[in-house]
């Protein structure tokens, strides 16, 4: 989807429409969502606010509306359902598909993208982007080719070609700390990485080196796994002050493992590991992790984990603008996914 929260609100509201809208932010937190109009001015989602309004001083803040995100989010994926069981969500607003069946008989993969990006238009008011090729990672950069409300069409024998243009900075599992490193031994774009043979990836960056020798040629062989499972279910608050007092920290702890558990809930998935995140006012971030032999049963020791991490780090040397808690290592059955075919691109 295109800016989909902050589209959401576009829609909505005809008065934000053609405006520099951020979803988030306030006084103390960060941008959730940016539309295009103020992506124009380098606003960014993740970014302070107070960062984004020095960028653009007209930015409209709107408080975010999860459940109408997600209500929208469900009726695109009774679209997709319409053409494929194997949809893979990333998160409510993007999806991995598997077309080849094409039950519809639309004849090719750019048919049913055009066909189902028709659908979330007339259905929803909104625009969304894709991007068709032979393998995730590829189609993944496409979808991010000609956006807004594009599609982007790389057949296998492009691939290579594709990927060689591209800076290694927008390689989806390439992040900031990796693609400054690759930088600073001259691998800019696909290409650059191409020439380096997979010992030496390997050497500088371990067993991630095999998998960036392999996307550099165009090569992923991961398959669209539907109802991909979680890897973790948490919640985060901001406050409007900086807390240094242990009884104002306790207490906001105390709301968020709520907020938490409740996700953790509705998920309906059990892990071992609770892990607190705190993030100083200078925006400095630590995380602190606690690993069970067993799921954690019940809310009380779900807080219980998170008070006890939050009570070794305190006192605290600064003021706290942040709190996060949640569970990781997420126990999941292992679930068989259909074999996949071939369909033209």
């Amino acid at each position: 989807m295109d800016a989909f929260y902050a589209s959401v609100e576009q829609r909505d509201d005809p008065e934000l429409r053609g405006k520099p809208v951020a979803v988030g932010g306030g006084h103390r937190g960060v941008v959730a969502a940016a539309s295009y109009e103020a992506r124009k001015f380098g606003v960014r989602s993740a970014m302070p606010s107070v960062t984004a309004k020095r960028r653009c001083a007209d930015l409209v803040f709107v408080k975010p509306r999860f459940d109408v995100y997600r209500a929208v989010s469900q009726q695109i994926r009774e679209i997709f359902a319409d053409y494929t069981d194997l949809i893979e969500p990333l998160s409510l607003d993007e999806a991995y598909l598997d077309v080849t069946e094409d039950r519809r008989g639309l004849g090719s993969a750019k048919a049913i993208a055009e066909d189902i990006r028709a659908r979330i238009k007339a259905e929803t008011g909104l625009t969304a982007s894709a991007g068709v090729s032979y393998c995730k990672f590829i189609a993944k950069l496409a979808s991010d080719q000609n956006k807004p409300d594009g599609i982007c069409v790389i057949p296998p024998h492009k691939g290579p070609e594709f990927v060689a243009t591209l800076p290694v900075k927008r390689f989806h599992g390439v992040g900031p700390v990796t693609a400054a490193k690759m930088e600073k031994l001259g691998i800019m774009t696909g290409a650059d990485l191409a020439r380096w043979p997979i010992a030496e990836l390997e050497a500088q960056f371990g067993s991630s080196g095999r998998w960036y020798w392999r996307i550099a040629r165009g090569i992923d062989e991961r398959e669209v796994k539907p109802d991909r499972p979680y890897k973790s279910v948490s919640a985060e608050r901001t406050f409007d002050v900086d807390y240094v007092e242990a009884d104002d920290l306790k207490r906001e702890l105390s709301r968020v493992a709520g907020y938490a558990w409740q996700r953790i809930e509705r998920s309906e998935v059990r892990g071992r590991t609770v892990t607190l995140k705190v993030k100083f006012g200078d925006f400095t971030q630590i995380t602190r992790s606690k690993s069970f032999t067993a799921a954690v049963p019940d809310y009380a020791s779900f807080e219980s984990a998170g008070q006890a991490l939050l009570d070794a780090l305190l006192p605290v040397p600064k003021g706290i603008r942040l709190l996060g808690l949640g569970l990781h290592s997420i126990m999941d059955e292992d679930e068989s996914s259909p074999r996949q075919l071939g369909l033209e691109i």
